[in-house]
């Protein structure tokens, strides 16, 4: 700065003007790309340095982000959790996949605060004019009915920007996050997709638990659910906008029910062979999809952390969303 001020005391004195503003027009230019850049390396800085249970949000169009604490956890259910569920309307085999326990240590992550809404996915259409397709599942149990004129603009009833983005499929959910990645400069690490990406099936279990080990979030009562969550007797046969539940411990809203979340995990009968590092689970030839956390449609008994849904990439229904998470430096 001190520079600055001599070449423009110079430029007052010295005939040759045009040479002595040059260099102080480029030399106030190279001050404002070091701030500049400075700047940045210090918001990224405070990102990973922040305390859990931060929000912050990296651009006007991305989406709220909380800071989840690094830990470990028991990712499953116990046999005494699957025996309640078969008892309030599961089968044996829909529970089965939640075994065995095991342990998870995960490092600290952000997580999306809400899962992305309409609005949201709405200025990524606009921006890049990704051609989500048409063709949306209409879920009733036991039974769906495809319609080919539903897509999320229109998934057959009405929404609001804040509401939950619904017919996305796991390719569709990716999409978004690749955008996200190219918005603050498509930083590449070794996931090989940038800081944005989805949740992988532990990072969103670990998210959901929020520090319990309870079957739900708030206890080992579905009784009060409908305090919690939005499912089949509360929800008036749509979803609701997010952030109308109360948030959990770890201060993210509508982990369990309003719509199910795709996570990056391929699907496996077992967790005997899953990932403890909290990665997600890949496989070389292709695979169905997890989705975690329930819906609008279903009942109470699959608002548990452990609940898991597994459904081809290009599925998309009128009970499917997602949220994203983002790897800290």
């Amino acid at each position: 700065m001190a520079i600055l001020v001599h070449l423009i005391n110079n430029w007052q004195m010295n005939p040759d003007r045009k040479r002595t503003l040059l260099a102080a027009s480029l030399l106030s230019a190279w001050i404002f790309t070091v701030t500049a850049a400075h700047a940045d390396e210090q918001q990224a800085k405070d990102v990973t340095a922040a305390k859990p249970g931060t929000v912050f949000r990296d651009c006007p169009d991305c989406p709220e982000m909380v800071v989840v604490p690094a830990g470990s956890f028991n990712m499953g259910s116990p046999e005494s959790e699957k025996v309640w569920a078969t008892k309030h309307g599961a089968s044996p085999e829909s529970v089965s996949d939640e075994a065995p326990q095991h342990r998870v240590r995960l490092r600290s992550f952000a997580i999306g605060k809400y899962d992305v809404t309409r609005g949201e996915y709405a200025a990524f259409v606009r921006k890049t004019g990704y051609p989500a397709g048409d063709g949306c599942f209409e879920s009733s149990m036991p039974k769906a009915n495809k319609r080919p004129d539903a897509r999320w603009q229109n998934p057959g009833f009405n929404q609001t920007d804040r509401d939950p983005v619904v017919c996305i499929s796991w390719p569709d959910a990716r999409a978004y996050v690749a955008w996200l990645n190219n918005k603050i400069g498509g930083q590449v690490l070794t996931s090989g997709d940038g800081p944005y990406r989805l949740p992988s099936e532990a990072e969103w279990e670990y998210a959901a638990r929020s520090g319990t080990t309870t079957p739900f979030w708030w206890g080992n009562d579905d009784r009060t659910a409908a305090d919690h969550a939005w499912f089949k007797n509360n929800s008036d046969g749509h979803p609701h906008p997010v952030g109308s539940k109360p948030a959990n411990a770890f201060g993210v809203y509508d982990m369990v029910g309003n719509v199910w979340q795709w996570t990056d995990d391929c699907y496996a009968d077992s967790y005997a062979k899953a990932p403890t590092d909290g990665s997600a689970a890949e496989s070389p030839n292709g695979c169905m999809r997890v989705d975690r956390g329930s819906c609008w449609l279903y009942p109470s008994w699959l608002l548990r952390s452990a609940t898991r849904e597994r459904n081809p990439a290009d599925f998309r229904d009128v009970v499917m969303g997602f949220r994203v998470a983002k790897t800290l430096p």
